[in-house]
């Protein structure tokens, strides 16, 4: 019989860490856009839509990968809620990084306003009614999925120590390629 695995495939980290770095990227372009005016603020906007995008994208890819790449189980003995939180954390986790993309290109089609990708090419928009009270209503349910992001972040954060230092399993080992293997 095979050896479990006991971690996470290099294309898996990749996603998951590309994921996390990318996340962080657009909390910092809007803090930067909202302390700064004019040009340069909307150029932190323009960035944040490329990589809201880009995050779409990856997600998608990554819910492929995930798919024909299961997770790894649970150690042994880990109760059945744990498990069951677990899993609706990272169900909801993939709602979010593609219904967050989407509200926001929601709102820009909605506004009309046009997303260049990177300079390569002009994203298609949704084809919505042009509105300001519709990409106002987006822009509203995207900030409030930011928010629910964040607690689910945090409550991921938490789970990841609490396994390390409290349950002293691998589980944060699985996913940091640096933490050395308990016995």
């Amino acid at each position: 019989m095979a050896e479990p695995r006991n971690r996470y495939s290099i294309v898996s980290l990749i996603f998951h860490w590309g994921l996390a770095l990318l996340i962080l990227t657009q909390v910092l372009l809007i803090t930067a856009h909202e302390a700064t005016e004019g040009p340069q603020s909307r150029e932190f906007v323009v960035l944040h839509k490329e990589i809201g995008l880009t995050i779409l994208v990856l997600t998608v890819a990554r819910i492929i990968w995930r798919l024909m790449n299961p997770a790894i189980p649970m150690p042994p003995g880990t109760p059945q809620w744990q498990k069951i939180a677990a899993r609706t954390t990272h169900v909801l986790f993939y709602v979010l990084l593609i219904g967050l993309p989407l509200g926001g290109w929601a709102a820009s089609s909605a506004a009309g306003r046009d997303i260049s990708y990177f300079g390569l090419f002009n994203w298609p928009l949704l084809p919505l009614p042009q509105s300001r009270e519709l990409a106002g209503t987006f822009m509203d349910m995207h900030e409030l999925g930011v928010k629910f992001l964040y607690v689910l972040l945090a409550l991921h954060v938490l789970a990841a120590l609490k396994h390390h230092f409290v349950d002293r399993d691998n589980v944060l080992h699985r996913m940091v390629p640096f933490i050395p293997r308990r016995p």
